[in-house]
């Protein structure tokens, strides 16, 4: 499972943080009545005694088990209601959501009523990566609550981004954060996370769009540096954390952020002075120090890189790039055992990176 993948699926898990308690029911299979007490928009169906073994193998973690009695259920009796939705349901809580589709599927057509169904459907299509059939269906839930909440703004977002349909993707960022539609705040707000996608072109020109509608919003110029950073513009990068910093002087990551900037054009005096301020401002960040670390190295003076690296591990002692910024320091300082020592803590933790799901 990509990186990407995996923020979206917590993205649709977060979905239950703070929503009314119906929904709450429905975007969780964990906690939704597919496997736990049965809603007011299913009492048509039976009580839900019938599927409590699914329900409490599900909630166990068993979910082969669950799956596997309810298609018992479903072939001892042929046409009970509720099924579709309890397999759906289970086969979303396993995170097998194409069968999740196939099953909920299945409930609307026998049920065209089951809002839950149709909400965990749109979750799975999305999920599956099938934006395109997801929008319609997480469309709906905003029109079902007046105030839908954050995360579901989120999701529908992203499915309009990956559909490439940009103008929808800033109506529902707007919604989320509760700013006018074509506001200068919902292009910057759009421009952000056209960004996280990757979709670098279109949020340089969604960052223009609002520092034309407003040439004094904060956070503008800063997203534009960083794009330019990514791109290895790093005039321009430098000239829009310039203008971010007027914007703003107190932005400690605009600090940061520039000098990065200079340190890649070999500044590094006036990289050191800019990620003081940083630090100054903010000091539980660890990228400073980190980038601190390299500055000072490169400046000869590998002796306060190493404390600036100790720091930033201090603070963070499962990041692999102190670990091995540390070690080639303490070569310098010929102190081979340190080195060693952070060269194969620094290994060992990559290593771990590359081999999670």
């Amino acid at each position: 499972m990509s990186r990407i993948h995996r923020c979206l699926v917590a993205a649709a898990g977060s979905l239950l943080a703070w929503q009314p308690a119906r929904s709450v029911e429905m975007l969780e299979p964990a906690q939704s009545p597919s496997v736990g007490e049965p809603s007011a928009s299913r009492q048509s169906q039976p009580s839900g005694n019938e599927f409590d073994e699914a329900r409490r193998l599900l909630q166990q973690g068993k979910y082969d088990e669950a799956i596997a009695a309810l298609h018992q259920l479903e072939s001892s009796r042929p046409g009970m209601k509720g099924v579709s939705h309890e397999l759906g349901a289970a086969y979303y809580k396993k995170s097998d959501y194409q069968n999740a589709i196939a099953s909920l599927k299945k409930a609307l057509e026998e049920n065209p009523g089951d809002s839950e169904a149709e909400q965990l459907l749109g979750l799975s299509f999305y999920l599956a990566q099938r934006p395109a059939e997801a929008i319609p269906l997480l469309e709906k839930v905003q029109t079902w609550y007046a105030s839908a909440n954050v995360d579901a703004a989120y999701i529908l977002g992203i499915c309009y981004i990956q559909s490439k349909d940009y103008p929808g993707a800033r109506k529902a960022f707007a919604k989320m954060f509760d700013v006018p539609g074509d506001s200068a705040a919902s292009y910057l707000f759009t421009a952000r996370m056209l960004l996280r996608q990757d979709f670098g072109t279109v949020a340089e020109e969604y960052a223009h769009k609002a520092v034309a509608l407003d040439p004094k919003l904060p956070l503008a110029h800063q997203l534009l540096g960083e794009l330019y950073l990514y791109e290895s513009r790093i005039d321009e990068a430098i000239t829009e954390f310039r203008k971010e910093l007027e914007l703003n002087p107190g932005n400690a990551a605009a600090y940061y952020k520039l000098a990065d900037g200079y340190s890649r054009v070999q500044k590094y005096d006036d990289a050191e002075r800019l990620l003081q301020r940083s630090i100054w401002l903010d000091s539980t960040s660890t990228g400073p120090y980190i980038l601190l670390g390299k500055v000072l190295d490169k400046k000869g003076e590998t002796e306060l890189a190493v404390r600036a690296l100790q720091r930033a591990l201090a603070m963070d002692p499962s990041n692999p790039i102190p670990h091995h910024l540390l070690g080639q320091a303490y070569r310098e300082l010929g102190r081979n055992e340190d080195a060693d020592r952070e060269l194969k803590v620094a290994g060992q933790l990559e290593q771990e990176r590359n081999t999670r799901p």
